[in-house]
C-alpha cells in the first residue's frame, strides 16, 4: 500500500498544477492550429509539443540537464539557431526582384516602422503603470512587428530571454494570420483606382549583380551597424551560396536537411519556455496586444508609403506591394497578389510584391540590429 502510495505521489498527475494544466491546454491549441488549420505547422507543432514536455511535472526536460534545456542553451541562448534558420533563408530567398525594382527597398524600409512605433508603444504601457516592460523587453516585443520569426527569436533570446515563449508565440501566429490581418488594411488605406495600378514588367537581373549584391550588402550593414552583422552576414552567406553557382551541393543542403533539422530543435526549445510560470502572466497578454498593433503599423505604414511613391514616381507602382514590406516571405507577397487581382484580374503583382517582401526580411535585421545596439 505505501509503495502504491509513493507511485501516485510521484506521478505527473498528483503534481500538477492549475497553471500547467491551462498550459497543457494552450499547447495543444497551438498544435490544432498548425495540423488543423496548417498556420505556420513547421513552428507551432514543434514549440506546442515543446510546450507539452515542459508543463509535465516531474519530467524534468525543460531544465537542468534536460534535452530541451540543453537544447535551448546550445541553440537559442547562443545564437546559434536563428542564424542557422537565417542563413537557410538567404539560401530560399531570391533578391532579383528587388535587384530589378530597388525603388521597393523603401517600402520594406517603411514597414518597418511597425517595429519602432511598437517600441515606443510599450514604454508608453509602462509609462502609464498599465505594464511593467524594461527597454530591453520592449525592444524584444517590437521586432514581433517585423513578421519575422527568427529574428524575433533572436532578439528575444539576448535581450529578453523570459519572454521568449511569448514572444516567439506571437510572431508566428501573427505570420500565420498575415491573409486575414493584412487584406483589411489594404483595402481601407487604397481606393479602388489604386489597387487595379498595373506595374511594367521587371528586368532581367545579371547573374553578376545577383552575387555582388550579399557582398556589399554584408559589407555595407556590418561596417555600419556591426551588432546586425550576425544576421545580415548569415543571410547574405547563404544566398551567395545560392547564385554562386559552384557550390550546389552545400546550397541544396542549406535549403533542404540543414534548415529542417535545425527547425525542429528551435522548436522544441523555444517550447521549452513556455512554462505555466512564464506563459500566464499579464505580460503575455501585453505582448499578444502589441504585437498585432506592431503587425498593423508595419502593414499600414508600408501601403502608405506605396501611395506616396506611386504619386511621385514617372513609373506606376500598386501601393498593394507596400503591405510586403513585412517579411513573412512569401505569404505577405502572396497577400498583396491576391488583393490585386480582386480589383484587375489582369494584375499580377507577385514578383512586384518579391521586392518589398525580401527588403523586408534586410530591414528586420537591420532594426535588429539598432535595438541590440542601444540595449545591449
Amino acid at each position: 500500500m505505501h509503495e502504491i502510495q509513493q507511485i501516485w505521489q510521484e506521478s505527473g498527475l498528483y503534481q500538477i498544477a492549475g497553471g500547467q494544466v491551462a498550459m497543457l491546454g494552450v499547447c495543444l491549441l497551438l498544435l490544432y492550429l498548425g495540423i488543423v488549420r496548417k498556420f505556420e505547422p513547421l513552428l507551432l507543432v514543434p514549440i506546442g509539443f515543446g510546450g507539452l514536455l515542459s508543463n509535465i511535472p516531474g519530467a524534468e526536460i525543460a531544465t537542468g540537464d534536460g534535452l530541451l534545456h540543453l537544447a535551448y542553451i546550445v541553440g537559442i541562448e547562443s545564437g546559434a539557431f536563428p542564424l542557422i534558420i537565417f542563413m537557410g533563408v538567404g539560401a530560399l530567398t531570391d533578391f532579383g526582384p528587388l535587384l530589378a525594382n530597388p525603388r521597393t527597398l523603401f517600402l520594406g524600409a517603411a514597414a518597418q516602422f511597425g517595429i519602432f512605433a511598437t517600441l515606443l508603444g510599450a514604454l508608453c504601457l509602462t509609462g502609464l503603470g498599465v505594464m511593467d516592460f524594461s527597454l530591453a523587453e520592449a525592444s524584444a516585443i517590437g521586432i514581433i512587428g517585423g513578421a519575422d520569426g527568427p529574428t524575433a527569436i533572436y532578439v528575444a533570446g539576448r535581450l529578453a530571454p523570459e519572454l521568449l515563449g511569448a514572444i516567439a508565440v506571437a510572431a508566428y501566429s501573427y505570420m500565420a494570420l498575415v491573409p486575414l490581418i493584412q487584406p483589411p488594411i489594404m483595402r481601407a488605406l487604397t481606393s479602388e483606382a489604386e489597387r487595379r495600378v498595373e506595374m511594367v514588367q521587371l528586368r532581367e537581373v545579371s547573374k553578376a549583380e545577383r552575387i555582388i549584391f550579399p557582398l556589399l550588402l554584408v559589407l555595407l550593414v556590418a561596417l555600419l551597424l556591426p551588432s546586425a552583422a550576425p544576421l545580415i552576414g548569415m543571410l547574405c552567406f547563404g544566398n551567395l551560396m545560392r547564385e554562386c553557382g559552384v557550390v550546389d551541393r552545400l546550397s541544396d543542403t542549406t535549403q533542404n536537411a540543414l534548415i529542417n533539422s535545425v527547425t525542429i530543435f528551435l522548436g522544441l526549445a523555444v517550447g521549452s519556455k513556455l512554462s505555466a510560470e512564464q506563459f500566464l502572466a499579464m505580460s503575455t497578454l501585453g505582448i499578444l496586444f502589441l504585437g498585432v498593433i506592431a503587425f498593423a503599423i508595419g502593414t499600414a505604414s508600408g501601403v502608405l508609403m506605396g501611395k506616396l511613391m506611386n504619386r511621385v514616381s514617372s513609373r506606376p507602382i500598386n501601393p498593394l506591394i507596400g503591405a510586403a514590406g513585412v517579411s513573412a516571405v512569401p505569404m505577405a507577397a502572396r497577400v498583396a497578389h491576391r488583393v490585386g487581382l480582386e480589383a484587375n484580374p489582369h494584375n499580377i503583382l507577385l514578383m512586384h510584391a518579391m521586392g518589398p517582401n525580401v527588403a523586408g526580411v534586410i530591414g528586420s535585421a537591420v532594426a535588429a540590429g539598432i535595438m541590440l545596439m542601444f540595449t545591449s
